[in-house]
């Protein structure tokens, strides 16, 4: 069906970016521009879901071109979750950032930065056509270089420096990928290459291009062995930054991996679901080890981010209605949970001037509030019943023991130990043990409390209400295990 609304999620961020631009110099002005923004494409972006939900996968094709002659956005349940929940967190780091960040940084453009980025976030879980998705991660990656460098930093500049080159180093191979599937079935539109791409196994081109994108999208992603860019890269920046980088951009490669893997990959590659098991194991247990040995909040969560990845492609791998449905709760549950956590350390780092956790203590008594977001967010990491994290385990736990996949859910359950453990250690050095640094008070505390309140909020709704979810990524997973259906529905659209 055809529906304008598929395409405000990228203008509405595209002409508020612009505005800002004009504005930048006013953080008032630009504070209220940005989060009116927020609010309208919310708005819009549940509109979707439920759109979605009623009448099925919508569709836009630019120029009335249809698809596979046209630019065309195409918005089934797991892209339209994936925009909802991702103005969801960006709504609540906004209001977090507007009274957290000084001046200085607000004037440097970050908010016409901010929304360019939601705007590449966005167009990457619409579009419907591999080179498209292609411009849309430039867009957010371009849009994140200026934000992970906003404050000119000498640690942040030489970490925005390589995160840069191994970005540029990923779109290289990304742009091979994309040639060599044109030179091989003459299109590069998702629902055409459904009926096209089986016909590649033969040869093995299917195989070649199937490693060429899980590389590109492992390394967006973060997935073992091509992770070790991320902790230091998303430590450097300021941590509201980090706190939307961690929930979110990562979650844009999980995504591109989720899509290309059931439309064209798994169908077509018999090598791809189990070494996607095998990535998903590695990356969970190595994640996770990698936290244990840091010392720092903000470190000890820049490794959560990768370990917690693992989970996400567990569901992929395993690829039943079950575990798809468990891969995509557990990614709107980790970025919900992922960014508050990020943004209580933003807080506390706020009242103490530091994240390093041998120099702090006493936070519970300075702000029990905030010592119980950080509980429950932390449990929710975790795993622990009854919150979203059990509820998205649980459903991994299960579709992994009914696949026979024992490995991988022995790992799968002892990693939800050890990040137990780590967040019990954080508990322990920032919030429980005596004071060890002097706590300031800062202006905008309520607002950071609210934004990280409503965060851990909808964690426990998803948690205690877990029914309300199940349906719509049930109806994600079910779309994502019939390509046909998909790559018809988008072919035989109607053009009005």
């Amino acid at each position: 069906m055809m529906n304008n609304l598929c395409v405000l999620p990228v203008v509405i961020p595209m002409a508020a970016g612009v505005l800002l631009i004009l504005t930048h110099a006013r953080p008032v002005v630009s504070r209220a521009i940005a989060i009116s923004a927020n609010i309208l494409s919310l708005g819009v972006a549940l509109a979707l879901v439920e759109t979605v939900r009623a009448d099925g996968i919508q569709l836009l094709a630019f120029g009335n071109w249809p698809a596979p002659f046209g630019i065309v956005f195409t918005v089934d349940m797991l892209s339209a979750l994936m925009v909802a929940v991702t103005m969801v967190v960006s709504t609540a780091t906004l209001l977090f950032a507007s009274v957290s960040l000084d001046d200085r940084l607000e004037k440097n453009f970050f908010y016409p930065l901010f929304q360019f980025l939601l705007m590449g976030v966005n167009g990457a879980f619409l579009t419907g056509d591999l080179f498209n998705l292609f411009v849309w991660f430039e867009v957010l990656l371009v849009s994140s270089y200026g934000l992970m460098a906003l404050g000119s930093q000498g640690y942040q500049l030489q970490e925005t420096f390589k995160y840069l080159v191994v970005n540029a180093l990923s779109s290289a191979l990304f742009l091979i990928g994309i040639a060599l599937v044109y030179g091989a079935t003459g299109t590069l539109n998702m629902a055409d290459l459904v009926f096209k791409f089986p016909a590649l196994a033969e040869s093995g081109m299917a195989g070649v291009i199937a490693v060429i994108f899980l590389v590109v999208f492992g390394i967006k992603g973060a997935l073992f062995p091509l992770y070790v860019w991320l902790p230091r890269a998303y430590y450097g920046p300021p941590t509201v930054i980090s706190g939307l980088f961690g929930g979110l951009l990562t979650k844009v490669g999980v995504y591109a991996l989720f899509r290309t893997v059931t439309l064209f990959f798994a169908p077509s590659s018999s090598f791809v679901l189990p070494l996607l098991s095998f990535v998903a194991g590695a990356t969970m247990l190595l994640g996770v080890l990698g936290a244990l040995s840091q010392w720092d909040f903000k470190r000890i969560l820049s490794y959560h981010i990768v370990s917690q990845i693992g989970y996400m492609i567990m569901g992929l791998a395993i690829y039943t209605p079950l575990a798809l449905a468990g891969g995509i709760f557990y990614i709107i549950h980790h970025i919900l949970v992922k960014t508050s956590l990020f943004l209580v350390a933003g807080a506390v780092e706020k009242r103490y001037g530091t994240t390093n956790l041998r120099a702090l203590g006493g936070a519970a008594d300075g702000s029990p509030l905030l010592a119980t977001l950080f509980m429950f967010a932390g449990l929710a990491l975790a795993g622990a019943p009854p919150l979203s994290g059990f509820v998205a385990k649980f459903m991994l736990l299960r579709s992994g023991l009914e696949a026979a996949n024992h490995v991988i859910v022995a790992i799968s359950i002892v990693v939800s130990f050890l990040t137990l453990y780590s967040m019990m250690k954080i508990y322990r050095y920032a919030f429980w043990r005596e004071e060890a640094e002097t706590a300031i008070v800062v202006p905008g505390e309520p607002v950071r409390t609210f934004a990280i309140a409503s965060l851990v909020t909808l964690s426990l709704v998803l948690g205690l209400g877990g029914a309300l979810l199940l349906p719509y990524v049930e109806i994600a997973a079910a779309q994502l295990l019939d390509p046909a259906a998909w790559g018809t529905a988008v072919l035989e659209a109607r053009v009005r």
